[in-house]
């Protein structure tokens, strides 16, 4: 087989973190159309990540966050978002680039990208990371998409012997398929 030296697989990557870049740029702007909302799966040591430490700390792996119902100030520019959500009732800002996404799902339509990031790829997180991110307080002001609180679900995956990964004291890992419908 010849070799890629187009690399076909990166500039299909780009183009699908596109259509990722062009949904959330339309939500902020306009809001979530419909049922609409998105599981987004991301590294939280990638580079560029900034996220709470207390954050960090619960995931300090990957993290799944869903943008759905209570969000708040959503930006997006060519090389990632920002987003406000309530975590346990603790309003946080974070900011994540699409480079660390691994999954943006929409289970209203079931629509799914997924993403070659490997954990391995990413930078260990500093003792006392430069770039913090610390809680936010929430707007006084609802958002026209608040309806109730957002929640983050996070599901342990059974691993091959049977066991769930939570029970090994290991990070948990987010699965996807456990937020497609059957």
């Amino acid at each position: 087989m010849a070799e890629d030296l187009i690399r076909y697989d990166i500039l299909a990557q780009e183009a699908l973190r596109g259509v990722m870049r062009k949904v959330l740029s339309e939500v902020a702007k306009t809001g979530l159309p419909g049922n609409h909302h998105f599981f987004i799966t991301f590294l939280t040591r990638a580079p560029g990540v900034r996220i709470s430490s207390r954050l960090r700390e619960r995931y300090p792996d990957q993290m799944t966050i869903v943008v759905q119902f209570q969000y708040w100030d959503l930006k997006v520019t060519d090389t990632g978002f920002e987003v406000g959500l309530s975590f346990a009732d603790v309003p946080e800002k974070l900011e994540i680039p699409f480079s660390a996404v691994r999954g943006f799902y929409d289970p209203s339509v079931n629509f799914e990208l997924e993403f070659d990031v490997r954990a391995e790829d990413a930078p260990e997180v500093a003792a006392e990371p430069v770039a913090e991110i610390k809680p936010v307080p929430a707007p006084t002001k609802k958002p026209a998409s608040a309806k109730k609180p957002e929640k983050v679900e996070i599901a342990a995956k059974d691993d091959e012997a049977g066991e769930k990964s939570a029970d090994k004291g290991g990070a948990q890992v987010v699965s996807l398929d456990s937020f497609r419908k059957k």
